[in-house]
């Protein structure tokens, strides 16, 4: 059983950064891999970006690419998400979620989620 926490959320202008965190509970984090998805109102979660569990592979969804990094320190039990030049597009809960396998894109795969934090982007 994994409990994850996400924290670091807020209302920031359009081009300004915000650092998402998600605190894992439990010794196996480092088994995990992990994943960040988001949601609009009136719409589908949606993929933003996944890394193995050994920090070895990670993606994002197109429309983040190059301004989103994911990633994690095991030691902390921690995931991260830096968000930079953010866009009123990208206002949605996000939130952290964590797969049994070692890696995936695939919200199916995702066996724990976090409670959402809210990113508001105001232009």
């Amino acid at each position: 059983q994994v409990q994850l926490v996400e924290s670091g959320g807020g209302l920031v202008q359009a081009g300004g950064s915000l650092r998402l965190s998600c605190v894992a509970s439990g010794r196996t984090f480092s088994r995990y891999g992990m994943g960040w998805f988001r949601q609009s109102p009136g719409q589908e979660r949606e993929f933003v970006t996944a890394i193995s569990w050994d920090t070895g592979v990670t993606t994002y969804t197109p429309s983040v690419r190059g301004r989103f990094t994911i990633s994690r320190d095991n030691v902390k039990n921690t995931l991260y998400l830096q968000m930079n030049n953010l866009k009123p597009e990208d206002t949605a809960v996000y939130y952290c979620t964590a797969t049994r396998r070692p890696y995936s894109t695939n919200y199916a795969d995702y066996n724990y989620w976090g409670q959402g934090t809210q990113v508001t982007v105001s232009s």
